[in-house]
């Protein structure tokens, strides 16, 4: 069993070395000629002077050298910064500057992007480029630059940095309640547990061909990649433009896992799906939010020979629950019981455990729980705190990670979500800052007072909404919704923006009342499951 992530390859490629590891629209890889990638991406990091434990971002669509660029930063010795690759430049910068990083992997286009801020990241010293080698206009006079083949070519005789699984391998920057992201720190164990976990309840085999759709910023899309090399099974990489090809490849590449989010499973339960992938698939899993019932529904008519996972997890621990197939008529809204290797409790504010049915805060611990967020350590006290209960013989308190979310344990131990105990919003599978999206709201100057909230929405969860009172009396919604598409990813931009005249109501602390707008707006987007 590998005890470092990257041996997850490493060990494949000496037992299965002609094993068909990754597949990228014509590009194929073994795990011999995987283990080769990583290995050469390694050494040409270390050449570039990666030392133990600094970062490596990768802003990149899924593609080979994304993989290898992960997996070899990790045999490196190094920490990799996978980058949503829908965020904006300032945002991607803030990343780049919030957890030091040394080396940027991204394409041309990318990087031109970038340019103007990177002056901006004073401890980026390297710049590799997967097409190009060179920059066409001006650019920091600090950075290396250099193509993909040019780092592969690289060969650093040093000795690989010893590492050990309680090492960092990840950051994976998340959301928080209020303000930009945090970068949730992630051990080789923590993700080495979380993928013999869900491999184990899925039984992933060597057969398997799983379809990797999610981006790898998203611990749910990196574990497409980290579930399928436990069994040595196959990964298909796949950016898609419409739910259609989604089905299609499905069809085509004999997918026998697939992966997606709610707003991902309500697009394609109104699909026919073809004979081939009816045939194929064996499971499928949600998480990122509850999936409609009636999509459920849908799904299992188009798809009557696959299994349905409904799963529930954090990025500060991965994954923490799993509903099996065999009790979705029974409790078809469940979050169902901890996954193997993890324990899960529901609990008070002051820590005593709920009764059945009783309403809680749901904390989970084990090998999962990961080391805190970057360079933050008052927001890492609020979220990873001491277990409640625990032995007071153990001197050294086992820290858990609390959620935020409050759950109900039924008699038989499984749970159900019932909300949210801060205002993050939840929406196609993403955890959302309303206040990232209040400041360019206000950043726009239209705006005298701004709250951004999660409404229900049948096919996204949530739906962004803002409510605002005009700065100017010749507010011009449009404009607003375009200022906020240039300053934001696609799924933070508010689907409507509500104008008021008078003040935004306020709670007792004198606070923007967000819950009574959100009861106000609640069926601003009735059910529609045609």
């Amino acid at each position: 069993m590998a005890r470092l992530l990257h041996e997850l390859i490493l060990e494949q490629a000496e037992r299965r070395p002609d094993a068909t590891a990754i597949t990228h629209r014509q590009a194929v890889l073994d795990y011999a000629g995987l283990a080769s990638l990583i290995q050469m991406t390694a050494r040409g990091l270390l050449a570039l002077g990666l030392n133990r434990a600094e970062r490596v971002a990768i802003y990149l669509p899924k593609r080979l050298e994304t993989v290898a660029a992960l997996f070899g930063t990790a045999l490196a010795g190094g920490v990799f910064v996978p980058v949503n690759p829908l965020l904006k430049p300032e945002q991607v910068v803030y990343i780049l500057r919030d957890c030091n990083v040394r080396i940027l992997v991204t394409a041309r286009d990318r990087a031109e992007s970038l340019e103007p801020l990177l002056s901006d990241c004073p401890d980026l010293h390297s710049l590799v480029l997967i097409d190009e080698a060179s920059l066409p206009t001006a650019h920091p006079h600090h950075l290396e630059i250099l193509g993909w083949p040019a780092l592969l070519a690289l060969d650093d005789s040093q000795p690989l940095a010893p590492t050990i699984d309680t090492d960092m391998a990840a950051i994976l920057y998340t959301s928080g309640s209020t303000g930009k992201p945090k970068g949730v720190v992630l051990s080789h164990r923590n993700m080495l547990a979380g993928a013999y976990s869900v491999a184990e309840y899925l039984d992933n085999r060597a057969d398997d061909r799983l379809l990797a759709v999610l981006p790898f910023s998203f611990d749910y899309g990196l574990s497409q990649l980290t579930t399928a090399f436990v069994a040595g099974a196959r990964t298909v990489l796949m950016d898609y433009l419409l739910p259609r090809d989604v089905v299609n490849t499905v069809a085509r590449e004999a997918i026998t896992g697939l992966a997606a989010v709610p707003p991902m499973w309500v697009q394609l339960a109104q699909l026919e799906w073809p004979v081939a992938a009816v045939d194929s698939l064996r499971y499928i899993t949600n998480s990122g939010g509850a999936m409609p019932r009636a999509t459920l529904a849908a799904l299992r008519r188009s798809l009557p020979k696959t299994a349905p996972f409904l799963m529930y997890g954090l990025t500060e621990a991965f994954r923490s629950t799993y509903l099996p197939p065999a009790e979705i008529d029974r409790r078809p809204d469940s979050m169902g019981k901890a996954i193997p290797n993890a324990e899960i409790l529901v609990v008070r504010e002051d820590g005593t455990p709920c009764a059945a049915g009783e309403p809680g805060e749901l904390v989970h611990r084990g090998a999962l729980v990961g080391l805190g967020y970057w360079n933050d350590p008052d927001k890492t006290a609020e979220r990873y705190r001491p277990l409640p209960g625990q032995n007071p013989g153990l001197p050294i308190p086992e820290l858990a990670v609390w959620s935020g979310d409050t759950v109900r344990m039924d008699e038989d131990g499984f749970l159900y979500f019932i909300g949210r105990k801060d205002d993050m919003i939840k929406t196609s599978g993403y955890r959302v800052s309303p206040t990232e999206i209040e400041e360019v709201l206000y950043g726009s100057s239209q705006a005298a007072e701004a709250a951004a909230l999660g409404v229900p929405h049948p096919a996204l969860g949530q739906a962004v909404v803002a409510v605002i009172k005009p700065l100017h009396e010749n507010f011009n919604e449009s404009g607003l919704i375009a200022y906020c598409k240039q300053h934001l990813p696609n799924f933070m931009v508010p689907l409507q923006i509500i104008a008021r005249s008078s003040d935004l109501p306020r709670n007792p602390n004198g606070k923007i009342d967000r819950k009574s707008l959100v009861e106000e707006l609640r069926n601003l987007f009735p059910e529609n499951l045609s």
